[in-house]
């Protein structure tokens, strides 16, 4: 055994932890496990206990280094766990240093956690990766942190303050992967709408959008992880509308539909900033298709403001719903506000579910008949340039393998996947 790596959570976390698989094969470590966590929710939480637990029954001989978000706030926690070796913070788990040094000594009960104040890290170092283990797109991390604080999000201070990675890295990094045969790359963060705020000249998602494409012209997809509409900069409304290469799929951190909501949240917008955001874009990218992560059951949430999110799901035609159940994080603003009854939470998830399921097939519907270009994600399996689903068995893409892109005639769909054929 060598390093494996077990990663909860977001993109960002999957490309980390290919860099955490690297610098630590680097440094000379083996026989270890490293468990990469997620703070986003407390069941991310409880799933990475769980499996740590499942991992030191499966590799007794093993060392067990926790990093990640939840490492990094709640960090005594995890080293109060017996089946932990090592707890690593943020920043520390990307450096070589941080397993060198138990290559060489070990680790010592006395040093059991490493993690440091995320909040003095004032800067995201590019690391040059040749690809990511088992998958046919790859992540290329652009930013890091958050300045702003929603009321009922702990990743700050899992992640610290923004901070950006130079321009020049964040293309030397495609263009390597590029070579190495990726068709598709997705710029990612914790915050990539903020991007460049702390960098000389203050250039923005835009303008870095802008820069990939010209100087990779041999990249044929590029594709946005989750935005902050409100934070879109004239820059990246142009990408959008006039740059093929830019897949029409924006993931949108919208939350919720109500304004009283919002204001709570404390999220930059208005439900009207997003019903506008997404009328521009559809009119300058007709094909263009919108996902979003919604919570259910915010606190103080009333049905009225439910009905208000409920009602956005087709003010801005929304496509793919990421649905979340509130639930408190502690030491987060929102855990100390007064709480709508679980009971509720749960039905206002539920029905939540059910209009982005409807939403979902009338997308799927509108398809057929369709030609598009999908990324071979697995045998029988990828992604259109909109992100939707698409399954085909082999003779549609004989000779193609994950990672290469065909071109399928959409001739029907599941209720979840469309199904596609080969092109005449």
């Amino acid at each position: 055994m060598s390093v494996d790596v077990v990663t909860f959570g977001c993109r960002l976390n999957a490309y980390e932890s290919e860099v955490m698989k690297h610098e630590a094969e680097a440094a000379g470590l083996k026989d270890a496990v490293l468990v990469n966590t997620c703070a986003v929710t407390g069941e991310a939480v409880r799933q990475a206990r769980q499996t740590i637990r499942r991992l030191r029954r499966e590799n007794p001989g093993a060392r067990i280094i926790v990093t990640g978000c939840a490492a990094q706030t709640e960090s005594d926690s995890f080293a109060g766990m017996e089946e932990v070796d090592l707890v690593l913070g943020n920043s520390e788990k990307l450096e070589r240093a941080s397993y060198g040094r138990v290559a060489q000594f070990g680790i010592d009960e006395t040093e059991k956690v490493r993690v440091n104040d995320i909040m003095s890290v004032t800067e995201t170092a590019g690391h040059l990766i040749d690809g990511l283990e088992g998958r046919a797109r790859a992540f290329v991390q652009v930013q890091n942190g958050c300045d702003h604080r929603c009321t009922f999000c702990i990743i700050p201070f899992g992640r610290g303050n923004s901070r950006s990675v130079p321009m020049g890295v964040v293309v030397d990094q495609i263009a390597r992967l590029v070579d190495n045969g990726y068709r598709e790359v997705v710029l990612t963060g914790v915050d990539i709408t903020s991007y460049g705020a702390d960098l000389p000249g203050t250039p923005t998602l835009g303008t870095l959008s802008e820069k990939i494409l010209k100087k990779v012209p041999t990249l044929d997809r590029l594709r946005l992880s989750s935005i902050d509409s409100i934070e879109a900069d004239p820059a990246l409304m142009r990408v959008i509308a006039e740059e093929d290469r830019l897949m029409p799929h924006l993931h949108l951190s919208l939350q919720a539909g109500d304004d009283l909501i919002l204001k709570r949240m404390k999220r930059r917008h208005l439900r009207a900033d997003t019903i506008r955001f997404c009328q521009e874009v559809r009119a300058a990218r007709p094909d263009v298709v919108f996902g979003a992560d919604i919570i259910a059951g915010f606190p103080t949430e009333t049905e009225e403001m439910f009905q208000n999110t409920l009602r956005i799901v087709d003010e801005c035609g929304l496509t793919h719903l990421h649905v979340f159940p509130f639930s408190p994080r502690p030491g987060t603003p929102a855990a100390r506000m007064p709480q709508v009854e679980r009971a509720a939470v749960k039905e206002r998830a539920a029905r939540l579910r059910e209009k982005g399921a409807a939403a979902l097939l009338a997308h799927l519907d509108a398809e057929v008949g369709r030609t598009r270009q999908v990324l071979i994600e697995r045998e029988g399996l990828g992604r259109s340039e909109q992100f939707t689903q698409v399954e085909f068995d082999a003779d549609a893409c004989a000779g193609a393998g994950p990672g290469d892109l065909v071109s399928l005639r959409i001739s029907g769909h599941t209720g979840r996947h469309l199904l596609g054929q080969r092109a005449a």
